[in-house]
């Protein structure tokens, strides 16, 4: 998973990117609001922003409120700050933030807010066995696993089910061929990115007239708009 560190003091990117590799995480860092911006507007979107309140330039509210609104990113958000007051919690919050972290923090409750709230939006997140996923013309239907496209029914595989439920429960979301490839083939040892694009064709050949619903953007991997 891709973390984008947004925080203005080098030593405060420093530890954190040095204790989330050591979890696992693929860490990036800028040191300004506007070039985490121009990051995400280049295509580099990560799994989750840790983002600072306080930066030189725009504020950390401010970016959070042009991913929401403008750019229409989903990417969850959790706020660093050195002020914890309530009226800094619900700005956070109305700006799109997903939970708030206040300094001087602890790494053991970094890492453990970072864990929960991937977890809440990870593709499956949100999700229970009631659950019917609408993409345009397509249904799916979670409890019997099944896809219709405007009412006819399709046959996929499993692993062609599994992607199109990660896409369309993720409407606008691009995902990449490696991102895939970790949520879905966990426990295989050795699975070609080629791999999705097979898989992905087969989806776009059942889906009949429909196949472009499926967008492919070039160089970032695969959504559904």
């Amino acid at each position: 998973m891709k973390i984008l560190i947004v925080d203005d003091e080098a030593d405060i990117r420093e530890i954190l990117a040095f204790n989330l590799k050591a979890a696992g995480y693929d860490v990036s860092e800028a040191g300004t609001a506007e070039a985490a911006l121009v990051s995400v507007k280049q295509g580099r979107v990560p799994d989750l922003f840790l983002l600072d309140v306080m930066l030189p330039g725009m504020s950390g509210f401010k970016l959070a409120d042009l991913l929401r609104k403008d750019l229409k990113c989903s990417t969850p958000i959790i706020f660093l700050t050195a002020r914890n007051d309530e009226n800094d919690l619900l700005t956070g919050f109305s700006a799109g933030g997903d939970d708030y972290i206040s300094k001087p923090f602890s790494m053991y409750e970094v890492l453990a807010r970072v864990k929960a709230v991937l977890r809440r939006s990870s593709p499956a997140a949100g999700l229970t066995s009631g659950d019917v996923v609408q993409a345009g013309p397509v249904t799916i239907d979670t409890i019997s696993k099944s896809v219709t496209v405007n009412s006819s029914p399709i046959v996929l595989s499993k692993k062609e089910y599994d992607i199109l439920l990660m896409l369309a429960s993720n409407r606008g979301r691009t995902f990449s061929r490696s991102e895939i490839i970790a949520e879905l083939w966990k426990d295989a040892p050795c699975v070609l990115e080629r791999t999705v694009d097979v898989h992905i064709a087969r989806i776009r050949s059942k889906l009949g007239e429909f196949h472009d619903l499926i967008v492919n953007r070039a160089g970032f991997g695969y959504s559904i708009q």
